[in-house]
């Protein structure tokens, strides 16, 4: 039994996604609004609906899943927490959102999706891990059709997928506002620093995504490398308060 804020007790069961970090930094991220209607998006056993009720005495969470086991786990949690009238949980797939609320229904959406969209397939843990039930077109459709004018769509995901991300959710109306970047094991890596930054393919990823989302969105690109050699930062910082002085006198 894990044990939340607030007194709160999480029940996980056989078979479920285990609480994580990336939960735990989501709920923390989250920023609701007064009288908040939340939907999470592949609620498993009611893990961020708990969270967020810890948080926010106010806010109504309802959790759609599509394993049976974490739903009837989900209600467990709902029930021994005393949470019946600001929770609910729906076993039933993310994508058939539109046939269960009607659209603008939530205030908020929040989801800890699957992270993979190929690769290899775990053994256990697949609908949580792989997309093999839930891409991110479906994530994103499903939010923007549950989301109200102004609504909120908080969501913790892999880097690498950051630029299929924004394009992905602007193809669905839904335009990336804040972002907060994660490190883990640096105790592994001893070192302080970045620990991607040891990592050169994926920091040429990294590259590869920022200028995808660079050339979707049409954004002004900077290099920092002129005739072969590292810029100055102050050479660099001129040009950027260039740009940015021509947008405000616009």
């Amino acid at each position: 039994m894990e044990q939340l804020p607030n007194g709160y007790t999480l029940n996980i069961c056989d078979g479920a996604f285990p609480l994580s970090t990336d939960s735990m930094v989501l709920a923390d991220f989250v920023k609701l609004p007064r009288q908040a209607k939340v939907l999470d998006l592949g609620s498993g056993c009611g893990t961020l609906g708990l969270l967020l009720c810890a948080q926010d005495p106010n806010c109504r969470v309802t959790g759609i899943e599509l394993e049976p086991r974490a739903h009837d786990a989900a209600l467990d949690n709902i029930s021994r927490n005393s949470l019946s009238h600001r929770m609910e949980s729906i076993c039933a797939d993310l994508r058939s959102v539109s046939e269960s609320f009607s659209p603008g229904s939530f205030s908020c959406c929040v989801s800890n999706p699957p992270y993979f969209s190929g690769g290899f397939q775990s053994k256990s843990l697949a609908h949580a891990r792989q997309e093999n039930t839930c891409t991110l077109d479906d994530l994103m459709g499903s939010a923007a059709w549950a989301l109200k004018f102004g609504g909120d769509f908080f969501l913790v995901h892999r880097p690498e997928r950051l630029g299929e991300l924004i394009s992905t959710g602007s193809r669905h109306g839904l335009e990336a506002k804040r972002l907060c970047l994660l490190r883990h094991r640096e105790a592994d890596t001893n070192t302080t620093a970045d620990i991607h930054e040891q990592d050169m393919e994926y920091l040429a990823t990294c590259r590869r995504t920022g200028k995808a989302a660079a050339e979707f969105y049409g954004w002004t690109v900077i290099s920092c490398v002129e005739n072969g050699q590292m810029r100055s930062i102050e050479d660099i910082h001129e040009e950027i308060y260039r740009h940015v002085a021509a947008c405000l006198e616009d």
